[in-house]
């Protein structure tokens, strides 16, 4: 997503400038290209824009409902078998969380102006910059989720019983999770007060807020996850090489988790790398100082477009590796069910089983 910046003239339809109280959340128009002087370039602009409107359609019918579906879901199991949470599924509802997130701005993005051909929602700026905060919030909070999983893995693998990796401590660096990603994102605000604040231009032309508020989402959302997954992973690698006694311990995390992790990592950093990379390219190209040419310009539009897309994918692909690696999740998952079902009095041979018990 474009935004202007201070003397400089971009695209009028793929930026809000700073006075227009009409921005808008804008993937691609080919209404920008009118000055193209090829009839090849406008046609190549055209089958661009329908190949991302028909993406478009086939995300909001297929995977939207089952990301929210699957979301949702191991939100409930694991909330309701909260005495069975291990480490690594407190890290999967605090992503499930923002999945969930991702799933309700993803309609709104797809289905804004000049995003689709069946475009048919319009926005004002308060709007687009929530949108832009909220999906920020939750692509740190994926990633980070990532990396502390990663990272906790490890301290479970070397130091076992230790509680350093319990589920009562995840639990609080998740709160700092949510809360870091919250201040990391405070740079986006700057820019919704410069557009606002009209007494402040001069200053805000100097922050050259836009620039920044990528360069630190690239810096802090990718570069700094990448290095600490690559490092946890290399210290998993050397110490499942080392055979102990430790490695019978029946406290040790079940097998199938290293397999649900190594997933974990390589599907997130496959789907949001192309995000930050074309993010990072924008990033350089405004701080170049020249305007690019249209073919540029077409080409990256239409490369971020498919990043997003990929970004979005995420929150669906993660809660379907968690339902199939998670040899334990199906169990759960029929526990509530059965609550369900027998509402609370509870099943007759769950009853009988208490009363076994009890006897």
């Amino acid at each position: 997503m474009l935004r202007s910046q201070p003397g400089r003239r971009l695209p009028e339809k793929l930026v809000a400038s700073r006075g227009d109280a009409n921005a808008r959340i804008t993937m691609w128009s080919c209404e920008a290209f009118n000055s193209t002087q090829t009839l090849q370039g406008q046609l190549l602009c055209h089958d661009f824009h329908l190949m991302l409107s028909v993406i478009s359609l086939l995300y909001l019918i297929v995977c939207l409902p089952v990301g929210l579906c699957y979301n949702a879901l191991l939100v409930l199991v694991n909330l309701y078998n909260k005495a069975t949470m291990t480490m690594p599924d407190v890290y999967f509802v605090n992503m499930a969380i923002a999945g969930l997130i991702i799933n309700v701005i993803a309609p709104m993005y797809l289905l804004g102006p000049a995003s689709t051909k069946w475009a048919i929602l319009s926005f004002n700026n308060e709007v687009y910059i929530t949108l832009l905060i909220l999906f920020n919030v939750s692509s740190l909070v994926i990633m980070y989720s990532t990396t502390l999983l990663s990272l906790d893995y490890y301290i479970e693998r070397a130091l076992p019983r230790t509680y350093m990796s319990s589920v009562y401590n995840t639990k609080h660096v998740c709160g700092f999770i949510w809360g870091g990603a919250m201040l990391t994102s405070f740079s986006s605000l700057l820019f919704y007060i410069c557009n606002h604040v009209s007494t402040k231009i001069i200053e805000c032309s100097k922050m050259q807020n836009k620039e920044a508020a990528d360069a630190i989402m690239v810096f802090i959302g990718y570069v700094v996850p990448a290095i600490a997954v690559l490092y946890a992973l290399v210290l998993i690698s050397r110490i499942r090489k080392e055979a102990t006694p430790l490695d019978q311990d029946a406290g040790r995390l079940d097998p199938s988790v290293h397999r649900l992790l190594i997933a974990t990592v390589c599907t997130q950093f496959t789907l949001w790398t192309p995000y930050y990379v074309t993010l990072l390219v924008s990033t350089l190209t405004s701080m170049q100082g020249k305007v690019p040419d249209e073919n540029y310009i077409r080409i990256l539009h239409f490369t971020k477009g498919l990043s997003k897309f990929l970004a979005f994918s995420s929150s669906f692909v993660m809660p379907l590796l968690y339902r199939y690696i998670n040899k334990n999740f199906p169990s759960k998952l029929r526990r509530l069910l059965k609550k369900l079902h027998c509402g609370n009095q509870g099943c007759a041979h769950e009853r009988t089983v208490v009363q076994q018990v009890i006897t």
